[in-house]
């Protein structure tokens, strides 16, 4: 685990100190100060927002274009079709528009491909039929901005097409009869970071007039915060409100199909957050996609039909546990081939046997292992359809952009993307995103770990952690607290969820907390070891007791024993390093106290270094001290040292007269990598 913390203001003290005198908690002061936080009246236009007030949809190109011909095809009863996209944001937004143009008196359908068969966007047999059934105005959603030849093939057979989309656009835009899209270089509408659904929503706000706002908002803004969510859209601007909004709607009166999805996701009797969404819904209609039957989750957004909403959820939940083994099955495949050939600059794997609709979210849960953009290809018939996900900043769609030259078609954003490659070209492809890799990350982007702030456990209070609940909706740009817990001890460490997570106990200063690490897999986590844990802090509610827990993002050796472990190796340590490594003499002199007394009842003391630090009143960062004194007391003679499952060994020597530690070959050592002033 990389990790790096957010730096503080120069006057993170006397910030933190006005913030809690306003009676905002130490820990929620402690995380508002490194988000940059620097007063109290940032504090309250971060935490307690009004209402702010939603852009002018006109402010879109093209947007009168799009609401006039849409109108004119609700007047004329010409058949219009939503063509949407199979992940969340696309449903959502053909569930969104479907719905409006419905109740609005139009003769409108949707239409989502069939991603095993026909892959993402507008394509040309799709068409064909539509225009055969008699379609004149096609609306796309989530889709079409990269569908140029496809837009003019819909014009030679007399169709229309009206393009919404929210992906960045290449030099060429589609000849659509109007392209709708905040990404267009012409295009002033202030607010970039919307989802497709986002889009959508503007869309039928223009069409319904200023004056039925509010109608618009309380009737869809659930759903479109159900899909800004999910697609992981930046929680700043106009997504913040949207999404804030959206959230006390479906808390308190969710559309029918999304509260009956709930109660089948154990959800119903909890409050919804971003991480509700995020983990538990969002899955569950992503998986009907991926699976190939995306149409059920629009028609459990659409349905009124109570008895319906309930089959419908159940057979998006059993399709989430189908994507679920699948996943997992081809995780373990990569996971293999990577540990055959480690990865340097970028990941890039292919097979015929994968299942082109999980290839995307393996490629997220390898990207956050190894720390490196992943690029995983399902192979049919010579030709591999792709999905790709980002880390540390690099834009994927500037990078597919650059080796176009080896790629049937791309399309995408920034963070994620997807792609159609020739089985020829993929090594080719490979050699240049590892060469060109670095040549697209964006200034400024992490690749390690941010972390807000280190924390004690006596801080991870259930009070303090509900406290942090007023920074939600927390997301993409606005991201949950991600804290650090340091040397902590591992007491329990338990594979569940038929071996996928990890369900830890780890303690710190004799306080023990519960912690769960999502997809763990089969990492190594050895009980007694010292770990450095980064975390979500989060609220556990389990049989009537409300508890602390940790929601692990990642956990490393911790770093002081890391430097203890370099010592013992001989590898060369820093002058910062040799320092922490360096005992002082009260160190030597209480465990020398406390190991002759125990001499007194026993020949050899069973004891570990974690314990021994607590008896002899020393703070668990002393840790690799104290096993410094014992190395010491060994080299000059005054004990014998042996190992042991459980820790050490200690039999105390006979030793004529006094012995000097100053003369330690390893004490001089540590002292001369110091600097020789320690």
């Amino acid at each position: 685990m990389e990790y790096t913390m957010r730096p503080p203001s120069f006057d993170a003290l006397n910030i933190q100190t006005q913030l809690k005198t306003e009676g905002y908690g130490s820990l929620l002061s402690a995380v508002l100060v490194a988000r940059g936080i620097q007063n109290i009246a940032e504090a309250q236009a971060l935490l307690n927002p009004q209402n702010e007030t939603l852009h002018d949809p006109f402010l879109m190109q093209d947007m009168s274009l799009a609401v006039t011909r849409i109108q004119q095809a609700i007047a004329d009863r010409e058949q219009i079709v939503v063509y949407g996209d199979y992940d969340v944001d696309g449903i959502t937004s053909t569930s969104l528009l479907t719905a409006f143009l419905q109740a609005e008196g139009g003769d409108a359908s949707y239409y989502i491909p069939y991603r095993l068969g026909e892959g993402y966007g507008l394509n040309k047999e799709a068409i064909e039929k539509l225009a055969q059934r008699g379609v004149g105005l096609i609306v796309t959603v989530d889709c079409g901005i990269t569908a140029v030849d496809e837009v003019n093939f819909a014009n030679s057979l007399g169709v229309d097409v009206v393009i919404t989309d929210h992906h960045a656009c290449k030099d060429i835009l589609p000849s659509a009869c109007a392209v709708v899209d905040p990404h267009r270089p012409d295009c002033l509408y202030p607010f970039k970071g919307l989802a497709g659904v986002g889009v959508a929503f503007k869309l039928i706000l223009a069409m319904a007039g200023h004056e039925r706002q509010q109608e618009i908002v309380d009737r869809y803004i659930a759903i479109v915060a159900l899909g800004t969510i999910a697609d992981v859209m930046p929680m700043v601007g106009e997504n913040r409100s949207l999404v804030r909004r959206g959230l006390l709607e479906i808390n308190a009166n969710p559309p029918m199909g999304l509260s009956v999805l709930m109660r089948e996701a154990g959800l119903g009797d909890k409050p919804i957050s971003t991480v509700g969404v995020g983990y538990t819904l969002a899955p569950r209609l992503n998986a009907s996609g991926r699976m190939g039957r995306a149409d059920l989750a629009v028609e459990l957004l659409l349905t009124s039909d109570a008895v319906r909403s309930y089959e419908l959820a159940l057979e998006l939940g059993e399709l989430n546990r189908q994507r679920q083994t699948v996943e997992s099955e081809i995780l373990t495949q990569c996971i293999a081939q990577l540990e055959k050939n480690p990865p340097k600059h970028a990941i890039l794997l292919w097979d015929e046997g994968w299942h082109q609709g999980v290839v995307g979210i393996v490629a997220s849960r390898l990207a956050e292992r190894y720390g490196l953009p992943t690029f995983i290809i399902c192979m049919t018939d010579g030709v591999g359809k792709g999905s790709c996900r980002s880390w540390g900043g690099v834009n994927l769609f500037a990078l597919l952009d650059s080796g176009k030259e080896y790629l049937v078609g791309f399309g995408g954003h920034a963070l994620a993307a997807g792609f159609t490659v020739a089985e020829d070209q993929i090594e080719a492809l490979h050699t240049h995103l590892c060469k060109h890799v670095n040549d697209f990350v964006v200034e400024g982007e992490e690749k390690s770990l941010l972390l807000d702030c280190s924390v004690t456990a006596g801080e991870l209070t259930v009070d303090a952690i509900a406290q942090l609940e007023a920074l939600e909706p927390c997301g993409n740009s606005n991201p949950r607290p991600m804290l650090l817990l340091q040397n902590a001890i591992v007491r329990q460490a338990n594979a569940v969820g038929q071996g996928r997570h990890l369900k830890l106990r780890v303690e710190r200063d004799g306080i023990v907390i519960d912690a769960i690490w999502f997809s763990a897999g089969a990492r190594s986590v050895f009980v007694g070891s010292r770990v450095d844990v980064a975390f979500y802090p989060q609220v556990n509610e389990f049989r009537g007791a409300t508890t602390p827990q940790m929601q692990v993002i990642d956990l490393c050796p911790c770093q002081s024993v890391d430097i203890y472990a370099k010592y013992f190796r001989g590898e060369p340590l820093s002058c910062d390093e040799a320092k922490q490594l360096i005992p002082e003499r009260d160190v030597f002199v209480r465990l020398w106290r406390y190991l002759k007394e125990k001499s007194l009842q026993m020949a050899a003391i069973n004891d570990t270094v974690a314990h021994l630090c607590t008896v002899i009143d020393q703070p668990d960062s002393n840790l690799p001290q104290v096993k410094i004194c014992l190395d010491i007391m060994e080299e000059r003679g005054l004990i014998d040292l042996a190992t042991h499952t459980t820790g050490y060994i200690i039999s105390l020597n006979k030793v004529d007269g006094k012995v000097n530690l100053e003369d330690s070959a390893i004490l001089r050592r540590l002292r001369a990598a110091a600097g020789g002033n320690s």
